[in-house]
């Protein structure tokens, strides 16, 4: 398994996924040995609940660029492959999520004839709306590549797999769609927590508490839920709203929140600890994300394993995972005034809150259960090994990007 992020160090839900996935391998029986960047804090090799984790030790000048930070993290992965490779380890095949990871798979792919399997978490087109830049190109170019190298592609909704269809014109049967999971036990409130007192912090005992945790950028729409504030206490005063993460647009932000005059209803926390976000989700009367572009939304699936009633837009994975009026409320994406409304119609209606939450929480316990997507990415793992599903490049010639480029004498360029 390769991720350039893993628990303890978490920046997005990609590094959970890549826990809760290898982690669920481990306990049907496979052996996993995780691949990831560096944690100051932790040991370089590990085993943690049936996973063996290496850290790459990076110990190389600071970067120049975002990309060669890349290639450092690349080069270090690929010496703790090395390094598991003298020890006499051998392997079936290798598993990149996102292409942080993809100079180092491509590597290991091509060195040990290993079948390469790629999930795909969100692609930088879809994060953007666009290409609009060539860091942005870079980025894509290289999604593409890891997509054009991997026999199978994974990815976690309907949503993604139209995308990579349309934009990277992937053929269907090189594509799976695997949901997302989550582990209801990891949101338990830590022994000790004291949550009236923790809620008076945000809110007093007679107000509500409005939820939101997310990366603060653009397409997360925490601007959409600031600019739904000044409606929601028009008709329901005595509310308050928690927007808890960490991100550049976090200053933009509050400076949106204090031009609304919303300041005093509005926390903004920056980052919190897992333990901290399981007493928020605990003690708040529900979890609003109004993004713009998401491809799954595994936000959503925590608030459910919590049991608090969520409001999110109608947009990528949002819009499989929750029913509206069934499972929770949707709103329009973009849409201060339609978020406004249906956050308005949970104040008033707790009782459907409580219904829909209920809902919820038993689709998780179901549908979208780690042991159930391990033995579904099991199988996909099956049909790579065994050649039945290896999808190779039409042609042997390796094509640095998609964008442009030349058949010349000696090959392609």
């Amino acid at each position: 398994m390769v991720s350039w992020e893993y628990p303890p160090k978490i920046v997005g839900g990609l590094a959970r996924h890549v826990q809760e996935l290898s982690e669920a391998l481990a306990e049907q029986g496979h052996t996993v040995h995780v691949l990831t960047g560096p944690y100051s804090e932790g040991p370089e090799e590990t085993v943690a609940n049936g996973v063996h984790i290496h850290r790459a030790n990076l110990g190389y000048p600071d970067p120049r660029g975002f990309f060669v930070s890349v290639l450092n993290l690349n080069f270090g992965l690929l010496e703790q492959a090395i390094k598991l490779l003298r020890h006499g380890y051998t392997f079936d095949l290798v598993h990149c999520h996102d292409w942080l990871g993809a100079y180092a798979a491509k590597v290991l792919k091509h060195a040990l004839d290993l079948p390469l399997v790629a999930t795909i978490h969100a692609t930088e087109y879809g994060r953007h709306g666009g290409l609009h830049n060539d860091l942005q190109r870079q980025i894509s170019d290289s999604e593409w590549w890891l997509t054009y190298e991997s026999y199978r592609v994974i990815c976690c909704s309907r949503h993604m797999y139209n995308e990579l269809r349309s934009f990277f014109q992937l053929p269907a049967d090189k594509l799976t769609v695997i949901p997302n999971g989550v582990n209801p036990a990891r949101f338990e409130v830590a022994p000790g927590v004291d949550l009236q007192q923790f809620r008076r912090r945000y809110a007093a005992d007679h107000e509500k508490l409005v939820f939101f945790i997310g990366r603060m950028v653009r397409e997360k729409g925490a601007a959409d839920l600031l600019r739904a504030v000044p409606k929601i206490r028009h008709y329901w005063r005595d509310v308050k709203f928690v927007l808890a993460g960490s991100g550049p647009f976090l200053d933009e932000l509050r400076r949106l929140a204090h031009h609304l005059q919303i300041d005093e209803a509005v926390t903004f926390t920056g980052f919190i600890s897992d333990e901290e976000r399981n007493s928020f989700y605990a003690v708040a009367d529900l979890a609003v994300y109004p993004s713009l572009y998401e491809p799954f939304g595994i936000v959503a699936l925590e608030a459910m394993a919590t049991k608090t009633p969520v409001v999110v837009a109608d947009t990528g994975g949002f819009g499989e995972i929750v029913i509206h009026g069934v499972n929770g409320l949707k709103a329009y994406p973009g849409n201060a005034n339609s978020l406004a409304d249906n956050i308005l119609t949970l104040l008033y209606r707790p009782d459907l809150a409580v219904e829909l939450a209920q809902e919820a929480y038993a689709e998780v316990q179901t549908k979208y259960n780690w042991q159930a997507i391990a033995q579904q990415t099991a199988e996909v793992y099956a049909q790579v090994v065994t050649g039945k599903s290896r999808v190779e490049p039409w042609y042997q010639h390796e094509v640095p990007g998609r964008y442009e480029y030349t058949v010349a004498k000696g090959g392609v360029k």
